[in-house]
């Protein structure tokens, strides 16, 4: 069984188990759990449901891992024959996640 589900404006297909880095929420701890209730649609043997534009009364339940930090990235700056060159990094931060159930 696997759903999608939507937060942070992003859409996300997950299955029971898997671990998922979603946007950093700075009130979540260690071993929370936190509810997703946009889900979009449900798949499984049963076949498939769509909602429209999310099904009423599903919901997936993660258990918070903790905070990670993405790959590094380097943003440059340039122009030429005028002496400047700019260099800067940015890592961004997630909390990771890992689904426990699908309900709906």
């Amino acid at each position: 069984m696997y759903a999608i589900i939507a937060d942070g404006g992003r859409q996300y297909r997950v299955v029971q188990g898997q671990r998922l880095d979603v946007d950093l929420r700075k009130d979540l701890n260690s071993g929370d759990s936190v509810e997703f209730s946009q889900v979009l649609a449900i798949g499984g043997d049963e076949g498939l449901r769509l909602g429209s534009p999310t099904i009423e009364g599903a919901k997936v339940t993660a258990k918070v891992i903790g905070t990670e930090k993405g790959e590094k990235i380097y943003v440059q700056k340039f122009r030429r024959r005028k002496n400047y060159k700019r260099r800067t990094g940015h890592r961004q931060q997630y909390t990771r996640v890992e689904i426990s159930e699908i309900a709906g």
